[in-house]
């Protein structure tokens, strides 16, 4: 019992501790003062860092495709919108809402800020599932 104890300990006593946020002095290294002006420049290789590819990147791609068919779905009648609530059988009926709008269809600003999200949370979740299986 009492080596197991002062395993317990041993393996407490050599975890590394937060020792507060100002650098040790054997950390920093300066070449001269202008170096301790210039800002840092990070590279973005970390795991939130983000990667601008060029126009048709396949991510891009997919976005654009996604909020482009569900916008076409919701101004061609594919897909609800506030003018055409689904019934219990999932058919469109047309109703009123009081929303104004110029389009012939009836389609509305809240309609496309709709549809534009919900057609970017579908390309979200293509452009996750595809990255976690090693496609993109």
């Amino acid at each position: 019992m009492a080596a197991k104890l002062t395993s317990a300990t041993a393996a407490v006593a050599t975890l590394p501790q937060f020792n507060g946020l100002k650098p040790k002095p054997s950390m920093v290294h300066l070449e001269s003062k202008a170096a301790a002006l210039k800002p840092l420049r990070r590279k973005g290789n970390g795991a939130l860092g983000a990667r601008c590819g060029y126009i048709g990147s396949p991510t891009n791609l997919i976005m654009v495709t996604t909020t482009t068919l569900m916008l076409f779905a919701g101004r061609f009648g594919l897909a609800p919108s506030a003018n055409r609530k689904a019934t219990a059988g999932l058919k469109l009926e047309v109703r009123d809402s009081g929303l104004q709008t110029g389009d012939p269809a009836g389609f509305t600003l809240a309609d496309t800020l709709a549809c534009g999200s919900l057609g970017h949370i579908m390309g979200v979740g293509i452009v996750l599932g595809l990255k976690n299986l090693g496609i993109i």
